[in-house]
């Protein structure tokens, strides 16, 4: 765990009373705001054109069409990033890969983990069911296919207070969560900082362009699977993309097909839905995945993180299915449970972290974390309940879902412990110091709408890609990066949720 000085932590961040020295700053933009009237007129239709021309596209809920696309909200500038944070969780992705690759291979730590969530939360004990079936049956597959994303935010301390924030503007970066499945966005982040390439070309600030950093995550993460197709070895075999039953984001997952096509263009993408599966998919004898006639090789999980995907048995059926058989997966059944928020609070406790990592990995990773705190039944759980009803707008209260727009925050964390703070149920949530994120100016565009000068705040997702099984890892890398603004008045921030949009990184020393 990272270390404080001061007495402001009471010595360390995962300690019971969060850091009374955590505030906001505020972050200069790449340019002097606002811009004159004439460029914005002059600009806007100009991004609008590139972003809808280069795929940063979606479909709305609101007036669906199948037969069109509706541009994506971004924001017109980058975002202001600190050099030396980018880089360090950069450094460390290689490290958050492994650390969830042996979690999700440590049955014991799983286990004890999630023995009390599992009693309390339905889809987490349907999960965990379908990981203990195979695991008795005897695992078919032992190769995973990691992408991972860990998204981080910005928080600040007053000069002097952490050994990591010793240099102005002394904002360190802190671990939002790790995502195991459906980690999105390896389209939509290039595509940003494209968008953005291009913007500074237009305004005519080509000095600024060695500012945004080179993203390569759409080709990092498709070539992950392509990989993982070839040590599938089987030439004929296809990709499957386990996809919603409607796909809003639909850019980000196509624009992953056609550079799988780009790569390897004898590679053959299918996509198909739960509920699909579950009628046309079966297993051979020797438990090759058959969809419609195609052997399946490697399996993208794009849905199947929320009970909603889940419409009846049958779906469940399809992912124990798909579980039992020779495919390698993207996320293995136990790499979904490794992404659980409950795995991830566990892993935050003191020199838990040693368990998987050597004394100086642990420490680097760490130094990522904020606190995080259990709310299981029992004195620590009661401290923690107390802690939050008594601060609410300090915390996040999280459940073990996926997906966005899950999380409750200030007066409401309250009215929810107050239901829940005497029953088993409360198990299903941990608690989470709330991330105080720098904020900085810039103009939102959304379809339909007037560019507006707005204050914002954003997250950072480094990705990742492992390839191995409990033995070997074959692949270990750092896999590109997206950012995602919202406004700093909004809790959540999901782009396909319609509460946050698409940004790129702007490194500043």
């Amino acid at each position: 765990m990272a270390t404080c000085p001061s007495d402001c932590c009471d010595g360390t961040f995962d300690q019971m009373k969060p850091c009374k020295q955590m505030t906001t700053t505020v972050l200069d933009s790449c340019l002097p705001l606002p811009l004159p009237v004439e460029v914005l007129t002059e600009i806007i239709p100009k991004a609008k054109d590139f972003a809808l021309l280069h795929g940063a596209a979606m479909r709305y809920k609101s007036n669906f069409d199948p037969d069109s696309l509706k541009m994506a909200p971004f924001f017109l500038l980058p975002s202001a990033f600190p050099r030396r944070e980018f880089d360090r969780v950069v450094k460390l992705q290689p490290l958050i890969n492994v650390l969830m690759h042996r979690i999700a291979h440590n049955h014991e730590f799983l286990e004890s983990s999630l023995k009390k969530t599992v009693n309390v939360d339905d889809f987490t004990a349907r999960l965990w069911k379908i990981y203990t079936t195979v695991r008795e049956e005897g695992v078919s597959q032992e190769m995973s296919l990691g992408l991972v994303r860990s998204d981080v935010m910005l928080t600040k301390c007053h000069a002097g207070c952490c050994e990591l924030c010793q240099t102005p503007p002394y904002v360190t970066g802190h671990q939002v969560e790790v995502n195991t499945i459906a980690s999105g966005f390896g389209h939509m982040g290039p595509i940003s900082g494209s968008i953005h390439r291009y913007i500074l070309g237009e305004l005519r600030k080509p000095e600024l362009l060695h500012h945004l950093p080179e993203n390569d995550a759409l080709a990092g993460l498709c070539s992950g699977m392509i990989s993982a197709w070839e040590v599938y070895s089987c030439p004929k075999a296809v990709i499957l993309f386990v996809i919603e039953d409607v796909t809003y984001n639909i850019c980000d997952q196509r624009f992953h097909e056609y550079e799988i096509r780009r790569q390897r263009p004898d590679v053959h993408v299918i996509r198909r839905n739960l509920t699909q599966i579950s009628k046309t998919g079966h297993l051979t004898d020797d438990k090759r995945l058959m969809i419609d006639g195609n052997e399946i090789a490697v399996v993208y999980f794009r849905a199947g993180y929320e009970p909603a995907q889940y419409h009846s048995e049958a779906e469940w059926e399809a992912r124990l299915t798909i579980e039992r058989s020779r495919a390698i997966k993207s996320p293995s059944i136990q790499y979904q449970l490794a992404g659980t928020k409950k795995v991830q609070q566990e892993i935050a406790r003191p020199d838990v972290l040693k368990q998987f990592l050597s004394d100086s990995e642990a420490e680097l990773v760490g130094q990522l974390f904020t606190g995080l705190y259990s709310l299981d039944l029992g004195p620590e759980g009661d401290r923690a309940v107390q802690m939050a009803m008594e601060n609410p707008e300090r915390f996040v209260l999280k459940p073990q879902r996926e997906g966005g727009g899950n999380n409750v925050y200030g007066a409401e964390i309250k009215e929810v412990l107050e239901k829940i703070k005497d029953s088993a149920e409360r198990e299903a949530y941990i608690l989470m110091d709330r991330i105080r994120p720098p904020i900085q100016e810039n103009y939102l565009v959304r379809p339909y709408e007037p560019v507006r000068l707005v204050e914002v705040v954003s997250e950072l997702g480094i990705f990742g890609v492992i390839l191995g099984t409990n033995k070997d890892i074959m692949i270990n890398k750092f896999s590109g990066h997206m950012l995602r603004t919202k406004l700093s008045s909004v809790n959540e921030g999901g782009v396909a949720a319609g509460l946050g949009a698409l940004d790129s990184v702007f490194l500043f020393d």
